[in-house]
């Protein structure tokens, strides 16, 4: 009995079931490794790029920014992610600061959605805007892991859920980031840190926002 009570227990983490959006959405719980290092570099990070000073790296979340991992399966994503510090490879950004790159969630090819960070700890996902986006990563690549139906359904779910607990204002591709350079939302203070994006692609988004449209989100800076 005792076991089987720690089994319900430990089911009922990591599996979290949200109510009022459809009986079958639920957001399984897979956190990265977010220990005092990664603390500190991302504070790091709020200061040197945004000017925030801040003992907490928590955001106030008014944007979902959803991307494509290129990376092909969930497994190989958590394990890009789950090191404080930027690996070798991504040598084109590390100039900008140690802090590795990662999201609040992840959405499998089927469907399933995982959340790797609480929504209000800060990711580094998207320049210029990591202190206020929610980021939202995809198993996909564009070409031959195009974003699936079950992507789809799933980031519009998870979308009007986070729009439910947050004043969310803004849902743009990874692709459209820079359209908010310029206005009081880009806080980026190195003009030279800017990379170009095309995820997901134009198609996909059109069909997510369209499924939010009850949502009154503002429109994207031109």
């Amino acid at each position: 009995m005792k076991k089987l009570l720690i089994c319900l227990i430990a089911l009922s983490f990591q599996t979290l079931a949200v109510e009022g959006i459809t009986p079958d959405f639920k957001i399984i719980q897979k956190p990265i490794l977010f220990d005092q290092q990664r603390k500190e570099l991302t504070l790091e990070y709020m200061q040197e790029h945004y000017g925030i000073i801040q003992d907490e790296p928590t955001i106030n979340p008014t944007m979902v920014t959803v991307h494509w991992t290129v990376i092909p399966t969930f497994e190989k994503t958590i394990n890009a992610f789950n090191t404080a510090t930027l690996p070798a490879a991504r040598s084109k950004i590390s100039t900008a600061g140690a802090l590795n790159v990662s999201s609040q969630f992840v959405i499998d090819r089927d469907g399933t959605i995982y959340q790797l960070m609480p929504e209000t700890t800060m990711a580094r996902h998207v320049i210029g805007l990591n202190y206020t986006a929610i980021g939202i990563e995809n198993i996909a690549d564009g070409n031959s892991l195009p974003m699936t139906d079950a992507q789809l359904e799933a980031n519009t779910k998870l979308i009007k859920y986070l729009a439910k607990k947050y004043p969310i204002d803004y849902v743009f591709g990874h692709s459209e980031y820079q359209r908010f350079k310029g206005t009081p939302l880009w806080k980026e203070k190195d003009d030279n840190y800017l990379t170009e994006k095309d995820d997901p692609d134009a198609a996909f988004m059109q069909k997510l926002r369209s499924r939010l449209t009850h949502l009154n989100l503002k429109p994207l800076p031109n």
